[in-house]
């Protein structure tokens, strides 16, 4: 088997999609879908931190357990590592099944790098949310009022919810010993509607994924917009970026300012900017918030997932998204972008030629970081015939 390659679903219909944007619109929408679940629901997380949000998703998690819906929770060590194990002891006393995705090892060294990045939830098999929030109350408005992370989910309503089944119940019987619900054919209520397949990493840092949707950027006639959270572009992106401009197709990046909660990324992945100007690559910085979105729209082909655009997606992370044709649904998330773009900061090539001397210097430091970082990466990195670690726990 070929770690590289990516997991890919077939292409199936018919959809029903609803695009959530900010927290605001998806952390409700997900409540509700648990308060009504009756058979079983389906949660795999990498970024779950105590707070008020999470205290509400795990009082609605118990209340399902408690009407006798089985609640499957797989959670990444590294990402909810600010929960106590007194958190975690709550958690699975409510009668929920809890799994911990690769437990972090004293002296494990690069193993502990290899993590679980996916978010999703999964409701009786009638629906489910992919995107790229966490439960933690940096998504919610409520909470954080004027700072909340800009951040998209995707609601699934059609066959790919048996597909999204059958990813976590293949991720989840690595590190649980309880046996997941089996899939029960549905029928959907509705006979038209987007077409849609999953696409997903193999193996933690096979990169899949990515290779997989660089494959797609290739393709862009009309236009290639891109939104993301995290952007340390590779060479092989950036080479793919500045032919489609060089062609004519519309190419725009919407990324963070410095309003991320990781400003050294965001200087390491700024010292491509110039290049990509000069190649007719249009940049925006939002501005409101920190924009932790990852879509991409090329043509009338969506991806909405958990991977961004940069070297801890390719080398260390799991990841997968959903991907929709459908010429209405990229017409909408046209709008959604188009809004962005207005509230962010527009970079050209003469401007950025104007950049502070403070600004430059940032880049080149952390850019060397970045770089001497992913040179040992890839140095010490096996792609082939790698195995993968498997730990089942049941705390």
């Amino acid at each position: 088997m070929d770690l590289r390659a990516p997991q890919t679903t077939p292409w199936r219909s018919p959809h029903r999609l609803r695009l959530h944007v900010d927290g605001g619109s998806f952390l409700p929408a997900m409540l509700r879908a648990i308060r009504r679940a009756r058979h079983y629901i389906l949660a795999e997380m990498y970024l779950v931190e105590p707070g008020r949000t999470a205290g509400r998703f795990a009082a609605a998690l118990a209340a399902a357990a408690s009407r006798s819906v089985q609640v499957l929770v797989l959670i990444d060590d590294f990402g909810s590592r600010a929960l106590s194990q007194q958190d975690r002891d709550r958690l699975t006393g409510a009668g929920i099944h809890l799994a911990i995705y690769n437990p972090l090892r004293f002296g494990a060294m690069r193993g502990n790098l290899e993590r679980d990045h996916r978010k999703l939830l999964l409701v009786d098999g009638r629906m489910a949310f992919v995107g790229g929030a966490g439960i933690t109350d940096e998504f919610n408005p409520r909470h954080a009022p004027h700072d909340h992370w800009h951040e998209f989910m995707l609601r699934i309503e059609g066959p790919c919810v048996e597909d999204w089944h059958r990813l976590f119940t293949a991720e989840w019987r690595r590190w649980s010993d309880v046996r997941p619900p089996a899939w029960t054919d549905t029928e959907w209520p509705f006979p038209e509607g987007a077409c849609g397949r999953i696409v997903a990493d193999a193996a933690p840092g096979s990169g899949g994924l990515l290779r997989s949707t660089l494959a797609r950027f290739k393709k862009a006639e009309r236009r290639l917009w891109i939104a993301t959270a995290y952007f340390v572009p590779t060479r092989r992106l950036r080479q793919i970026l500045g032919q489609a401009a060089r062609r004519g197709v519309d190419v725009r990046l919407l990324l963070p300012s410095e309003k991320s909660d990781h400003p050294a990324v965001w200087h390491a992945g700024r010292r491509f900017y110039g290049r990509l100007l000069r190649q007719g690559v249009r940049i925006y910085e939002y501005q409101p918030r920190f924009l932790h979105a990852k879509a991409f729209l090329c043509d009338d082909w969506v991806s909405i997932g958990s991977g961004n655009l940069d070297h801890w997606t390719l080398r260390w992370n799991l990841e997968a998204a959903q991907e929709i044709e459908d010429a209405g649904f990229s017409d909408e998330v046209a709008r959604i972008l188009e809004n962005d773009f207005a509230q962010s900061e527009t970079w050209d090539f003469e401007t950025w030629q104007r950049r502070g001397r403070i600004t430059r210097l940032l880049e080149r430091a952390w850019g060397a970081v970045d770089a001497l970082l992913v040179y040992l990466s890839y140095r010490g990195h096996i792609t082939q015939g790698r195995r993968r670690r498997s730990r089942p726990r049941t705390p």
